[in-house]
């Protein structure tokens, strides 16, 4: 005899999330939300585990983010900005080019 194997839902990580939150209420009934989601409790865990991970993540690249941030002088602004502007006329005559090339291959 081979035993049949129940499918596991398959969930969106924002239904996870829900089922997260729903069950983090202090008299939430966590096995009736389980059990109507077709989900055990190592499942949740699961789910736990995860969160938790992507949490801490962000929390760790959004600081990384504002740490490096310093401000620039107008000075430098103002020299970024003329490269900038520079290298876009340098590719939109290259893109001219291009296309003239193009047009002689046919």
């Amino acid at each position: 005899m081979t035993e049949k194997k129940t499918k596991r839902p398959r969930l969106t990580a924002k239904k996870k999330f829900e089922i997260y939150l729903a069950t983090r209420g202090e008299d939430a009934p966590v096995g009736e939300i389980l059990r109507q989601h077709g989900l055990h409790l190592s499942d949740l865990r699961v789910i736990e585990e995860t969160i938790e991970f992507g949490a801490i993540e962000s929390l760790k690249s959004r600081s990384k983010k504002t740490k490096n941030t310093e401000p620039v002088s107008a000075e430098d602004y103002n020299a970024l900005l003329s490269q900038l502007e520079q290298k876009e006329k340098a590719l939109a005559d290259l893109a001219v080019e291009f296309t003239i090339l193009k047009k002689k291959d046919r």
